[in-house]
C-alpha cells in the first residue's frame, strides 16, 4: 500500500472515530425541555386552571408562621385537587415569601409542577385597626402601605415565573369595613404606581394589575361608590376582581334566603336545594351588576371573582339561630354551583377558601370565619370533597403527618342531621 493511500484510510478511521463518539454523546443528552412561559391572560378564566384563595396559618397565632415543609404538603394538596392559581392577602408575614418559595422548590423537584400566585397587597387607612393612636383616618393611608407595596414588588421579581398577579388591597374601599377602609384615589395611587413600573421593564409586562373588592366597591351597589375615582381605577386595573358572599347575606339582605310560598309544600331537603340554586342566582345578580356598571362607564375589561365561599359551621348570624345557612351540605351544593358555572363561563373564582385557618376568630371556636375551608385543621376534606376522596386524589398525600380522609367518617346521614331549612324569621342585632 503506498504511503497517499495509507494517510488516506487513517484519515477516514480518526473521522469515522469521532462521528461515533459524537453520535455517542448526543444520544447520551436529553433534549432541554423549554419551561413553559403562562401569564394572566391565559390563566383567568381557563377552566384549567382552578384558583382558590389560600392560608396555610394552622394555630390562633397568626405569628406562628406556617413552615416550608407545611406549604409544600399543602400545595401538593392543591395541585391534586386541580388548583393551579393561589391568592393570598399580605406580605407582611413570612408566609407570602416562604410560599414562592415551596413553589419554586416544588418545580425543581418536579418538571410537571405548575402553580400560580395572585399576590395580595394588603393597603388600609391611617390609624387601622388602633395600630397607631388615634381613630382610623380614612382619607390619608397607612404609613406602611409602601412598604407593603416595595416588598411584593420585589417578590414579583424574584419569582417572575410564580407571580402572575398583583392585587392592590383586599375589600380596602368598601365602606362596612370601617376599621381600615380607605378612599379609591389610595388603590389608584399604587396601581398606577406598578402600572408605570411594568412600562418602564422593572416588571414584567404581562404581569396583571388589580384591586380585589366587594361588589359594591367595583359599582355594582350603592352609587355613593360611583365616584370619579373609582371609574379612573376602572380604567387603570388590568382586570376587576369582585367578591360576592351569598352566604353572608343570607344574614343581611335576606330576601333571598327566605323560603317562598311556592316552596313551603317541597320536602326540607328540597328547599334546601332550591336555596342553594337562588344563592347561585344572587351571586350571578351581584356579577351582572358590576358587568353592567363597567359597561356604562366604558370599561370592557374582564371581570373574575376575587372571592366568594360558605362556611361549613356558625355559632353566630348563619348558625342554627340565625339563617340556619351553615353547614356541609350547602357548603358542598354551594361550591359545585359555582364551580360550574364559572367554568362555562370562562370566569375565574377564587374560591374562600382552602383550608381551616383558626387565627380569624381565635376567641370564638364557633366563628364562622374559621370553618371557611373545603378541608379542616383535622386534615379531613368537607362534603364538598368527597368525591375526590373516595376517586383516590389524595392517596399517599397527608397534612400534618395526617392521610386526608372525610369529616363525619363520609356518612351523610349523619351530616344531614346537622342541615337546618333556611330561615329568616329570627331576632337581628
Amino acid at each position: 500500500m503506498n504511503k497517499s493511500l495509507k494517510l488516506s484510510v487513517f484519515v477516514f478511521v480518526v473521522l469515522f472515530m469521532f462521528s461515533c463518539n459524537d453520535a455517542k454523546k448526543e444520544s447520551k443528552e436529553e433534549p432541554v425541555k423549554e419551561e413553559q412561559v403562562v401569564n394572566a391572560k391565559e390563566i383567568l378564566g381557563n377552566p384549567d386552571y382552578l384558583a382558590i384563595s389560600y392560608g396555610g396559618y394552622r394555630q390562633k397565632d397568626r405569628n406562628i408562621q406556617p413552615t416550608i415543609l407545611e406549604l409544600k404538603e399543602d400545595m401538593k394538596i392543591l395541585s391534586a385537587m386541580g388548583v393551579k392559581v393561589l391568592r393570598t392577602y399580605n406580605v407582611h408575614f413570612d408566609q407570602a415569601a416562604n410560599l414562592l418559595k415551596a413553589i419554586d422548590e416544588l418545580k425543581v423537584e418536579d418538571s410537571e409542577f405548575e402553580m400560580y400566585v395572585m399576590l395580595g397587597i394588603w393597603i388600609d387607612c391611617k390609624s387601622a385597626f388602633n395600630w397607631e393612636n388615634g381613630e382610623p383616618d380614612h382619607n390619608q393611608e397607612s404609613e406602611r402601605n409602601p412598604v407593603e407595596v416595595k416588598t411584593a414588588v420585589a417578590l414579583a421579581k424574584q419569582y417572575p415565573d410564580i407571580v402572575k398577579i398583583l392585587a392592590v388591597g383586599n375589600e380596602a374601599m368598601v365602606k362596612w369595613a370601617t376599621s381600615y377602609f380607605v378612599q379609591p384615589w389610595i388603590i389608584l395611587k399604587w396601581v398606577n404606581h406598578l402600572q408605570e413600573l411594568k412600562q418602564k421593564g422593572e416588571l414584567p409586562a404581562d404581569l396583571w394589575i388589580t384591586s380585589s373588592d366587594d361588589y359594591t366597591s367595583w359599582g355594582g351597589g350603592d352609587a355613593i361608590y360611583h365616584t370619579e375615582d373609582l371609574v379612573n381605577l376602572a380604567h387603570a386595573v388590568d382586570y376587576v376582581s369582585m367578591h360576592t358572599y351569598a352566604y353572608h347575606n343570607s344574614h343581611y339582605n335576606p330576601e333571598f334566603w327566605k323560603v317562598p310560598e311556592s316552596e313551603e309544600s317541597l320536602t326540607d331537603k328540597e328547599k334546601i336545594d332550591a336555596a342553594m340554586l337562588r344563592a347561585l342566582d344572587f351571586a350571578k345578580m351581584q356579577y351582572d351588576s358590576v358587568s353592567n356598571y363597567m359597561k356604562s362607564i366604558g370599561v370592557n375589561k374582564p371581570i373574575h371573582i376575587g372571592e366568594t365561599g360558605w362556611a361549613s359551621i356558625s355559632g353566630g348570624h348563619y348558625g342554627k339561630n340565625g339563617s340556619r345557612a351553615t353547614d356541609e351540605y350547602k357548603q358542598g351544593l354551594y361550591y359545585k354551583h359555582i364551580r360550574n358555572w364559572t367554568n362555562e363561563k370562562n370566569i375565574s373564582v377564587f374560591y374562600f377558601e382552602a383550608f381551616d385557618e383558626q387565627w380569624k376568630d381565635a376567641e370564638h371556636e364557633l366563628g364562622s370565619e374559621n370553618h371557611f375551608g373545603l378541608i379542616n385543621l383535622k386534615s379531613e376534606a368537607k362534603y364538598p370533597l368527597w368525591n375526590l376522596v373516595d376517586d383516590g386524589t389524595f392517596d399517599g398525600l397527608t397534612r400534618d403527618g395526617k392521610p386526608i380522609t372525610k369529616t363525619y367518617n363520609g356518612n351523610l346521614e349523619a351530616l344531614m342531621k346537622d342541615v337546618l331549612v333556611p330561615n329568616t324569621d329570627y331576632p337581628r342585632d
